[in-house]
């Protein structure tokens, strides 16, 4: 029951935080607060013209393209075969110093016209990520918004040569394994995943971490057959398992309507192949019309 409520509360949140998280770290889908003027700039004031730029993008691109071609010789990931089949567990992301930082990005409430904020910096002994922030639920005074009070966080999608999207390959895993120490809060962890048509850009799975507080460290394990698939924050009836071939990103939504300050820290976020598990999906998979 406790769980039914959670998923209400987050139902317009992670509707938001999905629109609103993008690699820059604005908005990205065109939203324009109620009553505000649209900002259509004229196509040659976007033009920015510097060979210099230009020459070393080009510089730089050749080189990512050289290296992926070298991965591929190599083998799956960059590694050998036998290596790939014989992996048990994968580390995803690990924070090292500030610079691992620039793999995701922050998104507050504040790009609707709410009052929260939030923070990214690395931890007390350089090694962890350290989202620190105060979460404020009054909704915007624009007469139309009617819910306010959520944060995210969400990893930048990968990016190849020419700017090219790639995916994470976790077909041969089937558990996410989070390091993570919170201060009790519950938060939504949100797994996108590449869809083959337009209409499912904005399906998102999720499933609900619950922080234990307290200065101890906390080892989760959630596995991918849990994850429920929602749309634009609505759970949707017609379910169907994760697919882990092509997985883009990964985040995290703060939305429990409780005002006051909230932190999160987090180790690292991994994978791995629990044996014990057999579970292929969790929910129920039915026709919303049957055939009799």
């Amino acid at each position: 029951m406790e769980t039914i409520k959670m998923a209400g509360r987050f139902k317009l949140l992670v509707r938001l935080s999905r629109g609103g998280l993008v690699p820059g770290g604005g908005t990205g889908r065109g939203y324009r607060r109620p009553g505000a003027p649209a900002d259509k700039p004229p196509p040659w004031e976007r033009l920015r013209w510097d060979w210099r730029q230009g020459v070393e993008s080009v510089r730089r691109h050749w080189g990512l393209l050289w290296e992926e071609a070298a991965e591929r010789l190599r083998g799956p990931g960059g590694q050998p075969l036998r290596e790939e089949l014989l992996e048990q567990s994968r580390v995803l992301w690990q924070f090292q110093g500030s610079d691992s930082l620039r793999h995701w990005a922050v998104s507050t409430d504040r790009e609707i016209g709410g009052r929260s904020r939030a923070r990214l910096a690395v931890g007390g002994n350089g090694r962890t990520a350290l989202l620190t922030g105060h979460l404020i639920t009054e909704p915007p005074r624009d007469g139309e918004t009617r819910y306010s009070g959520y944060c995210s966080l969400r990893a930048r999608p990968l990016k190849g040569a020419f700017d090219l999207q790639k995916h994470h390959d976790l077909s041969n895993f089937n558990t996410l394994h989070l390091r993570v120490r919170g201060d009790g809060r519950p938060w939504m962890v949100n797994v996108s995943s590449e869809m083959y048509f337009t209409h499912q850009k904005d399906d998102l799975y999720n499933y609900f971490l619950f922080t234990r507080g307290g200065p101890y460290w906390q080892d989760v394990k959630i596995p991918f057959s849990k994850f429920f698939l929602s749309s634009r924050g609505r759970i949707q009836d017609n379910q169907h398992p994760l697919w882990l071939d092509k997985i883009s990103t990964l985040g995290f939504t703060l939305g429990d309507k409780v005002d006051g300050p909230f932190q999160l820290e987090i180790d690292f976020i991994a994978v791995c192949n629990d044996r014990a598990h057999t579970e292929e999906f969790a929910y129920e998979k039915y026709k919303r019309n049957p055939e009799v």
